[in-house]
């Protein structure tokens, strides 16, 4: 279990990855807890297990000027009130406006990356096939290099 951050916060895009290819223990496997947002809560849809935590950012004066979509600003305005926040994205302009302020972000296929490191998968390979019956695109470059970095084929 990986705990070098004070807090994890996942967004919409993970839970509902995870969720189809039938996955989402894979985060507690990886971190134990994990936080939300309500409004990352409310744009999943559904409930998540118990050991997801919600929190809400205490300082929302920058949420209107992310240009990012409602649950993506929350998660990184509660990881800016962190000290040491690692943040999972998947949307390119919240990962890109998240590294601007300096946050420690992934995205769900750094979370299988980080899975299989840690023992908790033995391959990433069949999870990425899951994932391409899914609506969530990645190009094949991206999962050449994920493939790559899990030391499995392409």
């Amino acid at each position: 279990m990986l705990t070098e951050y004070e807090i994890v916060i996942a967004d919409t895009s993970c839970f509902i990855l995870l969720d189809k290819i039938g996955e989402l223990g894979l985060l507690r496997s990886l971190f134990n807890q994990i936080t939300t947002t309500p409004e990352i809560a409310g744009e999943f849809g559904k409930p998540l297990p118990p050991w997801v935590r919600f929190k809400s950012a205490k300082d929302n004066r920058l949420f209107l000027t992310l240009d990012v979509d409602r649950g993506e600003a929350s998660a990184i305005m509660l990881a800016l009130e962190s000290s040491s926040a690692l943040v999972i994205l998947d949307d390119a302009k919240a990962r890109k406006t998240a590294q601007k302020l300096n946050l420690t972000i992934t995205g769900t296929l750094g979370i299988l990356l980080k899975a299989k490191r840690n023992g908790i998968i033995d391959n990433v390979k069949p999870l990425l096939e899951k994932i391409q019956q899914t609506n969530f695109r990645f190009s094949d470059a991206i999962a050449a290099e994920i493939l790559a970095l899990a030391q499995e084929s392409y």
